[in-house]
């Protein structure tokens, strides 16, 4: 029941239905799931440990507001997963997942040429994902996972895409990591990929400035 109400929270938080800095109450939140406070409270504690909720001894629990700091040391690891997955996927050659991510690349390409942000979101989100899956590292993909629970990545790609001409850029950089490992150039492949995170975050902070 926990774990059950754990990811039903995560989600809702990363996804953004949950807002950063919304208050949770224990009341509000049991009567939502149709169970009792209990295992609320136990899940906004494992919450907590994950850093998607902050704890305000005597005042309450609210969605965590990642300051600029954190976005960005959490971003300089995004970059050293999604480089080293990157490098990994190179070296195993002809996969499932190199497949899926050339579908992904040809659809995302529709996405952007329509103009279609909320599409081509999820197939950014969706790229990245093929790209853990490809690296076929059990340990990076765990810790990847708990990185983008805490980055709430979902909610943020979609700020970052808000950039004009970021779509098309980003599209073009999904484009040469998929060129570079179908080469089989693992280190190209690593180096590209992390340039590609950084621009992702170049574009998130000057959307935040705004």
């Amino acid at each position: 029941m926990q774990e059950r109400v754990a990811q039903g929270l995560r989600e809702m938080i990363i996804s953004g239905e949950l807002a950063p800095g919304q208050s949770l109450s224990e009341v509000s939140l049991a009567e939502t799931f149709g169970i009792s406070r209990t295992p609320i409270r136990e899940a906004l504690k494992q919450l907590q440990i994950e850093g998607l909720v902050e704890v305000r001894p005597r005042v309450g629990t609210f969605v965590s507001v990642p300051s600029r700091r954190e976005i960005n040391e959490l971003f300089e690891m995004k970059q050293l997963l999604e480089g080293g997955a990157a490098r990994l996927m190179a070296a195993r050659g002809d996969t499932p997942e190199l497949a899926a991510m050339k579908e992904n690349v040809r659809d995302a390409d529709q996405a952007v040429a329509l103009g279609d942000i909320e599409r081509y979101a999820q197939l950014v989100h969706d790229f990245h994902e093929i790209l853990i899956t490809g690296a076929d590292n059990g340990k990076l993909a765990t810790h990847y996972r708990l990185l983008m629970n805490q980055l709430a990545y979902s909610r943020l790609v979609k700020t970052s895409l808000a950039q004009p001409g970021r779509s098309l850029e980003s599209e073009r950089e999904h484009h040469r990591v998929l060129e570079l490992i179908i080469a089989k150039d693992g280190i190209g492949a690593e180096l590209c990929m992390r340039r590609h995170v950084d621009a992702s975050r170049q574009a998130l902070m000057s959307q935040l400035d705004n």
